[in-house]
C-alpha cells in the first residue's frame, strides 16, 4: 500500500450550510452568546486528510473559563432547569436528538473533515448514536427517583416515628473535557445524562476537533435548552482545559481521554475535592479460541483494531489466537488489511481515514520504528503512507513480546499486535489481563459456557462476545484499573452527575 486513494475524485459534495460554518469564525458559546475569546485570540483547525487549515475556533484561558463557569453557576442557581419540571427538561433533551438527524448531514460532514474519519461510519454511526443517546437520556429526565427507607432506631425513642427517604439531586456546575475521536458521540455521552439530571455545565471539546460540538450547542440552543446551561469554550488542554479542572466553582469533572491526562485532571481537582468521572485508555485483549467461527471472528478482530483508525481507546490491540488456527487468522486479517481502501473520509468509498493530527502520526509512526526495532515484524502496513495528510498503513505485528513497548503501550493507531496461545487455562487469563487498563475485551468462540466464564475472569469494565465495538445508550461503559473511574451511559451514569440525600422526619407517633 505506497500511495493513499484519490484525494478529488469521488469526494463528497460540501454542504451549503458546512461551508458557510467553516468560513466564519467560531467562537465560544457562553450564557446563550456566541463570543469570542476575552483575549480575541484564535487557533487553527486542520483537515488531517490534506493538512490544511479547515476553520478558527476562539483560543480559550482562564478568562474565557471563568465567565463560563459564573454563566452555568447563575443558570443552576436561578433552578430555571433543576426545577423544570421532569417531563419538559425532557422534551427539550429529545428535542435536541431530533434536530440532530434533522441535521444528520452537515454534521456527519464537519465530523469526517475535522476528525478525519470516513464520511459513511459518520453517517451511519457517529451522528445517529448522537441523536439515539439524547432521546436514551429524555426518557431518564421522569425517573430519576430516590426510596422511602424503614429504620430500627425510632424504638429507642418511645412516642416519636420516624419517615425517612432519600433523594437524588443534580451535583451542580459540571466541567466536561471530551476527546477527538469521536468528538459529536462524546459530547453527547456527556451533555445528555448532565441535562436529564438537572445540572449546567462548561463543555471543552478537544482543540483538534472543536467543530461538531459548536454545531451541537447551536442546536441545543434552537432546542430550547435556557441560557447558561450548556457553555461551550474552545482552546487547548494546559490552558482552558487545566483552567476548568482546577476551577474552585466547578462541582464535578467529567474527563474523556488518555490516562496520563486523567491523572493530571485528578490532580487539578484536587483544591476543591470536586468529584471527578474518568474514561480513560487502554490495551485491549482479543481472545480468539479454534472452535470459533472465522467467517466472523476475523473481520471481527479486524475491525476490532482498524475502526476509526485504531483511535479508540477499547480497541482490540492485543489479539490472542489459539495455535491450532492462529496462521490462518493472521494471514486473514492481514488480507483484509491489504484490501482496506486508506483515503480521505470525505470519499465515501474510503474505509479507513487519516490519523487526527501530526502529533497523532508522530506518536504512531515512533511506536512503529520500536516495534522494528525490538523484534516485531509486521505481516502487512507498518509504515506512514507518504504524501498529503496524516495516513499510516493497517498494521499486523507479529513475534510480540510481553516487554515490547508495542505490545504494553497504548499506541492508539491501526496497529495489532498478535501471540498464538495453547490451551484456554489460568496462564491465558493472566497474559490478557497483564495490563494496567481494563476498559474492554473480546471473546470469539462457539462455546457459550467458554465464553461466560472467560468474560467472568477478564478485568475489564466490556466484554464482547463474537463481536466486538458494539455499543447502546442503554449498555454502561467504563474500565477497571487505570482506564478510569465511573460509568457513561445507561442508567449507571446518573450517578455521575447526582448527589444523594437523606431525609429523616420525626413525628408523634399518637
Amino acid at each position: 500500500m505506497s500511495a493513499v486513494a484519490e484525494q478529488v475524485s469521488n469526494t463528497v459534495q460540501i454542504d451549503k450550510y458546512v461551508g458557510e460554518f467553516l468560513a466564519l469564525k467560531r467562537k465560544n458559546l457562553i450564557d446563550g452568546n456566541w463570543v469570542d475569546a476575552v483575549s480575541g485570540k484564535t487557533f487553527e483547525v486542520f483537515n488531517p486528510a490534506t493538512g490544511d487549515v479547515l476553520a478558527h475556533a476562539a483560543e480559550s484561558d482562564k478568562a474565557d473559563v471563568d465567565l463560563a463557569v459564573k454563566a452555568a453557576r447563575k443558570a443552576f442557581e436561578s433552578n430555571e432547569w433543576s426545577r423544570m419540571t421532569p417531563s419538559a427538561r425532557g422534551k427539550i433533551i429529545w428535542k435536541i436528538g431530533d434536530l440532530i438527524l434533522e441535521h444528520l448531514e452537515e454534521l456527519a460532514q464537519l465530523e469526517s473533515l475535522d476528525n478525519g474519519k470516513p464520511i459513511s461510519v459518520a453517517r451511519g454511526a457517529d451522528v445517529p448514536l448522537a441523536a439515539d443517546l439524547f432521546h436514551y437520556m429524555a426518557g431518564w429526565a421522569t425517573k430519576i427517583e430516590g426510596n422511602t427507607i424503614p429504620i430500627s432506631f425510632g424504638a429507642l425513642t418511645p412516642g416519636t416515628d420516624y419517615h425517612v427517604y432519600s433523594r437524588r439531586e443534580p451535583v451542580g456546575v459540571v466541567g466536561q473535557i471530551i476527546p477527538w475521536n469521536f468528538p459529536i458521540l462524546m459530547a453527547a455521552w456527556k451533555l445528555g445524562p448532565v441535562l436529564a439530571t438537572g445540572c449546567t455545565v462548561v463543555l471543552k471539546p478537544a482543540e483538534e476537533t472543536p467543530l461538531s460540538a459548536l454545531r451541537l450547542g447551536e442546536l441545543m440552543m434552537e432546542a430550547g435548552v435556557p441560557p447558561g446551561v450548556v457553555n461551550i469554550v474552545t482552546g487547548f488542554g494546559e490552558t482552558a482545559g487545566a483552567a476548568l479542572s482546577g476551577h474552585p466553582d466547578v462541582d464535578k469533572i467529567a474527563f474523556t481521554g488518555s490516562t496520563e491526562v486523567g491523572k493530571l485532571i485528578l490532580k487539578a481537582s484536587a483544591g476543591n475535592l470536586k468529584k471527578v468521572s474518568l474514561e480513560l485508555g487502554g490495551k485491549s485483549p482479543n481472545i480468539i479460541l479454534d472452535d470459533a467461527d472465522l467467517d466472523v471472528a476475523i473481520p471481527g478482530a479486524a475491525n476490532a483494531i482498524f475502526f476509526n483508525q485504531g483511535q479508540t481507546c477499547c480497541a482490540g490491540s492485543r489479539l490472542f489466537v489459539q495455535d491450532k488456527i492462529y496462521d490462518q487468522v493472521i494471514e486473514g486479517i492481514s488480507a483484509l488489511a491489504r484490501r482496506m481502501k486508506v483515503g480521505p473520509g470525505m470519499d465515501p468509498s474510503t474505509q479507513m481515514g487519516p490519523l487526527v493530527s501530526t502529533a497523532q502520526l508522530e506518536r504512531v509512526t515512533g511506536y512503529l520504528k520500536s516495534g522494528a526495532e525490538q523484534g516485531a515484524r509486521a505481516t502487512v502496513g507498518g509504515k506512514r503512507i507518504e504524501g498529503k495528510g496524516y495516513f499510516v498503513e493497517p498494521t499486523v505485528l507479529v513475534d510480540t513480546k510481553p516487554d515490547m513497548k508495542v505490545y504494553r503501550e497504548e499506541i492508539f493507531g491501526p496497529v495489532l499486535t498478535a501471540v498464538p496461545f495453547k490451551h484456554v487455562d489460568a496462564d491465558l487469563i493472566a497474559r490478557a489481563n497483564d495490563t494496567i487498563y481494563g476498559l474492554a475485551a473480546g471473546v470469539f468462540t462457539s462455546n457459550v459456557g467458554t465464553a461466560h466464564r472467560i468474560a467472568a475472569q477478564l478485568r475489564a469494565g466490556t466484554v464482547w462476545i463474537n463481536c466486538f465495538n458494539a455499543f447502546d445508550a442503554a449498555m454502561p461503559f467504563g474500565g477497571y484499573k487505570q482506564s478510569g473511574w465511573g460509568r457513561e451511559m445507561g442508567h449507571e451514569v446518573l450517578n455521575n452527575y447526582t448527589e444523594h440525600k437523606s431525609v429523616c422526619l420525626a413525628y408523634p407517633s399518637e
